[in-house]
């Protein structure tokens, strides 16, 4: 009898547990990113920067130090919904960070000025990041699908194809980290070479930025956590289907 088997069932319940109780840990590590986000920009959002440099001016600076002069620096909706899009290199800054002259909005527009000039120079990263795209895009789409149907006809194959399509998703997260970390690297290099912001600024806005990378790391764990966890669910029903086999 298909996946009856005492291995079967101990192998499927480790794998749920496992799930879980990492699952914990991880999900207050991402609620407590996204509270330190929020807490330290609103803290330095209003700090006012001591040259008066408003988040627009800030990522022009950024760029000119750079060599880069073909990007566009435009307002958009929603608060910390800044942004840089390749599609029409264009950096669009929130309304808080665009006309701010705060120590957080120079943080954060210099940050996303660090985007924009990775694609000026071909950064390694960020390519393999824009070629997977697509991919990933279809991956995120039908993967949760597929693990559905797998799971509900008990089709091996299907549930397979479901984990190799999340895995893409996976995967865009692990290469999403050093482009988020050099963007910032980069921001934080310019604000000092630049004299953006004064010596004893540069911490709030460094605060600022390391609290946007943990949210990355934490949703890389979530999306390893979720591809383990199916990955184990299909070696157990591999198991089962052998065991139930030979009876």
């Amino acid at each position: 009898m298909p996946y009856g088997s005492d291995s079967y069932h101990f192998a499927y319940f480790f794998a749920q547990n496992l799930y879980w109780v990492a699952l914990i840990p991880i999900f207050i590590l991402s609620l407590a990113a996204q509270v330190k986000v929020s807490g330290s920009f609103r803290r330095y959002n209003a700090v006012a920067n001591r040259r008066r440099l408003t988040g627009a001016q800030a990522a022009q600076a950024v760029l000119q130090a750079s060599g880069v002069s073909d990007v566009d620096v435009r307002r958009c909706g929603g608060t910390l919904t800044d942004h840089y899009d390749p599609r029409d290199n264009t950096i669009y800054l929130s309304q808080s960070v665009y006309d701010a002259p705060t120590i957080a909005a120079v943080g954060v527009a210099a940050h996303e000025a660090g985007h924009a000039v990775q694609y000026a120079e071909g950064y390694g990263p960020v390519r393999l990041r824009s070629a997977i795209v697509p991919a990933t895009q279809i991956g995120s789409r039908f993967s949760f699908i597929l693990l559905l149907i797998g799971m509900v006809l008990y089709s091996q194959t299907l549930f397979l194809v479901g984990i190799v399509l999340f895995s893409l998703t996976t995967v865009f997260q692990l290469v999403t980290l050093p482009v988020e970390f050099n963007a910032s690297h980069r921001a934080l290099a310019a604000i000092e070479d630049r004299r953006l912001l004064d010596e004893d600024e540069i911490g709030g806005a460094r605060s600022v930025l390391s609290a946007a990378a943990l949210t990355y790391v934490a949703a890389l764990l979530m999306s390893v956590l979720q591809l383990l966890r199916f990955v184990l669910i299909f070696l157990s029903r591999g198991g089962g289907n052998r065991q139930g086999g030979d009876r």
